[in-house]
């Protein structure tokens, strides 16, 4: 995250307050905005205007949220959001609100325990250690033409038919680049992933990390390994087949046929949570979250975000990681399962 100095001050002073914090008397007035405490960090997925106010709709200095770009939560417009106010680095104001469609939510920053509890609480109370990201790749190269997965999606590929590997992250928020060079950093946010060096992997974990991510063509996963494989805490092989290993649960369960059956046609939220709730036990769909982009009849479903803990590096199943966490939000209720181009 690219806050410095003074800017970086007074947005941890704001997030402390919106989650609670012991600095609250620290802070000015609260905006005349309705507004709900929310922490954590926002991804945005896609060039989005950046508003000082939502109803009014303006702008100063016609500020927007870059894609991969991750900005700090400071709150939200209401329990089931539809803006998050986020600090935009560069801007004036720098505290703006941008559309939940336009990004994802760092679920770590919504697990974190409630003021007084701690924040290793067991069972269904604990935080999550690692998200886990599937997205949805017809969804994906709708506005990533340029891609080579996406220029060679059809019907028949595999991203048109199952969730596309995203991300492993290890958490807490924030728990990026370990022990990475500034120069690979600095090719990395700049995406110049031809330019980071390839994990080292076995030819077995590589074969089936590119069936399961199609990204794999862009070099994806060299982008994952810098940024958040560094942060998993063993070698680049048992983090890609971990990785692996939960995308194919994933994708052999009921879930990715109901996505599959949608194609085309618009699927609810609380049908994939009932999907992972069949497929990994009760329980298991209130663990997930839900994003997309667009509005009203455009909105489209882009990714499902998982929340995991309890033996994650290990062997455990996906529906015991998933049930090891607190509930999530919602996020988007639904929205239509884009189709691969003929």
């Amino acid at each position: 995250m690219l806050l410095q100095g003074d800017y970086m001050e007074r947005a941890m002073r704001l997030f402390a307050a919106a989650i609670g914090g012991a600095l609250l008397w620290m802070l000015p007035m609260v905006p005349a905005q309705a507004e709900v405490a929310a922490g954590g960090t926002f991804t945005a997925t896609q060039v989005c205007p950046a508003y000082q106010s939502i109803r009014k709709s303006t702008n100063p200095g016609d500020a927007n949220v870059e894609p991969t770009k991750i900005y700090l939560v400071l709150a939200k417009n209401k329990d089931e959001a539809t803006y998050y106010r986020i600090a935009v680095e560069g801007a004036q104001p720098s505290e703006r609100w941008v559309s939940a469609t336009c990004g994802t939510i760092d679920v770590a920053g919504m697990l974190a325990p409630t003021p007084g509890q701690p924040a290793t609480a067991n069972a269904s109370g604990a935080r999550a250690t690692h998200v886990f990201a599937m997205g949805w790749e017809p969804a994906f190269c709708s506005k990533h033409t340029d891609k080579t997965e996406c220029r060679e999606l059809t019907p028949a590929s595999f991203g048109s038919t199952h969730l596309s590997l995203h991300g492993l992250w290890p958490q807490p928020r924030g728990t990026q680049y370990c022990n990475v060079p500034k120069d690979l950093q600095q090719a990395d946010t700049a995406h110049r992933w031809n330019d980071l060096p390839e994990p080292e992997m076995s030819a077995d974990t590589q074969k089936r990390l590119a069936a399961v991510m199609p990204g794999f063509k862009s070099n994806l996963q060299r982008h994952e390994w810098i940024v958040h494989g560094t942060c998993y805490g063993s070698n680049a092989d048992s983090y890609f087949a971990r990785a692996a290993t939960l995308a194919e649960s994933v994708n052999a369960s009921k879930v990715s046929q109901v996505f599959a059956d949608a194609a085309g046609k618009n699927l609810s939220a609380a049908a994939i949570r009932a999907a992972f709730d069949e497929s990994f036990g009760p329980g298991a769909g209130a663990r997930i979250s839900v994003s997309c982009n667009g509005r009203g009849p455009n909105r489209k479903i882009t990714e499902v975000t998982m929340g995991l803990a309890g033996d994650v590096t290990g062997t455990a199943g996906l529906g015991d990681l998933l049930r090891a966490t607190q509930p999530l939000p919602l996020g988007c209720p639904g929205g239509l399962v884009d189709g691969a181009p003929r």
